[in-house]
């Protein structure tokens, strides 16, 4: 068994419930195989384990491995051709996107994320066209790139049984296309449907496939309440609770699916996923913009996480969550990166950079997260929101030795007061280029500065070499169909909303 010591200035534990962070100062994380064995004095564990490969020293300081809780796809809709729109409008743009190679794909993100030192990602598979072969190879591809870099996942195909572009059924937008429109719409619909029976069997398969996995997890992704039926979602709680699996679902994320869920239930969309089950400490909510305050008293009640999706919610206009609500009741709050951060990539502590700057509430005394709650919520609360939670987002004795190796001189030079706590320089001040190494289940997958299992350069080279070509007939097809049904959906909108009153532009609390 193979035994290291990762040496710091500075060593971050963990947190305690107060959200203080647990530091020690002049010390080193021991690591026995795959596992955390010890933490403490840097002295006392060289004394005590003299052959230990010793790594790091006081210019360094060494952290918990992040989570991105909340994680999509690999080069971004933007770099594929889909510029930002509001969310409602950026599906129809989405249509005409490349088609890429999810191999290659997943491991041009995990590139970015582990080189900012996430060591732990949610994968929220939403789109994979075909029959169930089709969406186990889809799988199968994005699980083998996750493996082959050496990142731990959290892996779903999202549930999704109606309503695949905009908030009624597939059948009733196309009837009401232009005749010219229709049978392109009502075929690429039909790549993307597949009974909820089929794809119950999918999720089961895949959570057979990943039972000796070590750094692999298969969750279950039920994808929105416009997307599922009420059987869908009732079928969703059953699978979380056979299965002991944990679920992770988008929902409230914009001011039309708060419409969308008011006249379809009469109430609110977190009450009605209560009633029918889902609720509970397996649950976690991504996005959540717009919960009310009975919403989020209820979240609280029942142990439901939220994951928060700041860049993504700038980006697509879908407003600005109420994080210190959240977390002034209670709600256990990861972070999500999303399809991707607020300068078109994965970088954690960009992401934490942008939590801990758009919550300050305006006054004195108002709330505001404070540089330690939001690395907890990068750490501690991403894990809790995975089927690896308590094993990682922490570094004690017996957790998976999942951590980061900061060049702290790199983050304070050519000053930094030492009055303020590890915490508060990590989360202002630290880049992705301070990212030394990054250990995953006692492994070094990024050692100072270079990936050990993957030749970057080359992957990068063979998806630019892949996207030269020319377009395809198909990618010609849909960037045509996305032109032409773009007006189509969003008059759909603009509808949808009319003699609900004004457009709910802006909460009327203003409070964030």
């Amino acid at each position: 068994m193979s035994r290291k010591l990762v040496c710091g200035r500075l060593v971050l534990q963990g947190f305690r419930s107060d959200d203080s962070p647990v530091v020690h100062a002049d010390a080193a994380v021991l690591v026995d195989g795959s596992t955390v064995s010890a933490v403490g004095p840097v002295e006392a564990l060289v004394r005590d384990h003299p052959d230990a490969e010793r790594v790091g020293g006081p210019e360094y300081v060494v952290v918990p491995g992040f989570v991105n809780a909340h994680h999509h796809v690999g080069l971004t809709p933007l770099q594929l051709g889909s510029p930002d729109h509001p969310l409602e409008l950026w599906f129809a743009s989405r249509l005409a996107l490349r088609d890429v190679d999810l191999y290659t794909d997943t491991l041009y993100s995990a590139f970015e994320m582990i080189a900012s030192g996430v060591t732990t990602v949610q994968h929220l598979h939403s789109r994979a066209p075909g029959g169930p072969e089709d969406i186990l190879r889809a799988a199968d591809k994005v699980i083998s790139a996750y493996r082959a870099i050496g990142m731990r996942a959290s892996y779903s195909m999202a549930l999704r049984d109606q309503n695949r572009l905009v908030y009624e059924a597939d059948e009733d937008f196309v009837s009401r296309l232009p005749e010219a429109l229709r049978p392109a719409m009502a075929a690429y619909f039909r790549r993307f449907t597949i009974p909820l029976s089929v794809q119950v069997s999918v999720f089961e398969e895949l959570v057979r496939r990943s039972r000796e996995e070590a750094l692999i997890r298969v969750q279950l992704a039920p994808s929105n309440l416009h997307w599922l039926s009420d059987q869908a979602l009732e079928t969703a709680a059953e699978l979380s609770q056979r299965h002991e699996v944990p679920m992770h679902m988008h929902l409230l994320e914009t001011p039309y699916q708060k419409a969308y869920a008011h006249r379809r239930t009469g109430g609110s969309a977190f009450s009605h996923i209560h009633a029918l089950g889902l609720t509970g400490t397996r649950l976690t909510i991504g996005h959540g913009v717009w919960m009310s305050e009975d919403d989020i008293a209820l979240c609280a009640h029942t142990g439901t996480m939220v994951c928060h999706n700041c860049s993504s919610n700038f980006r697509l206009k879908s407003g600005t969550a109420p994080l210190n609500r959240f977390t002034a009741a209670g709600v256990p709050v990861a972070i999500g990166i999303d399809e991707a951060g607020i300068n078109d990539d994965r970088d954690m502590l960009q992401e934490m950079r942008m939590v801990l700057m758009a919550h300050r509430e305006p006054g004195i005394d108002a709330a505001h997260p404070s540089p330690a709650s939001v690395l907890r919520m990068a750490t501690e609360h991403g894990a809790a929101t995975t089927p690896f939670a308590g094993r990682i987002g922490q570094l004690h004795p017996g957790v998976c030795a999942d951590l980061v190796l900061i060049d702290w001189r790199a983050v304070t030079y050519p000053y930094q007061s030492a009055a303020l706590g590890l915490a508060e320089v990590l989360v202002h001040r630290a880049k992705a280029s301070a990212v030394r190494s990054v250990m995953i289940g006692g492994e070094w997958v990024y050692q100072d500065g270079r990936f050990t299992r993957i030749d970057r350069d080359a992957v990068l080279a063979e998806i630019a070499q892949r996207l030269a070509r020319p377009l395809s007939e198909d990618e010609l097809a849909r960037q045509a169909l996305a032109q032409d049904v773009l007006p189509h959906v969003r008059r759909f909108y603009r509808d949808y909303l009319a003699g609900l009153g004004d457009e709910p532009h802006y909460r009327t609390s203003g409070r964030t």
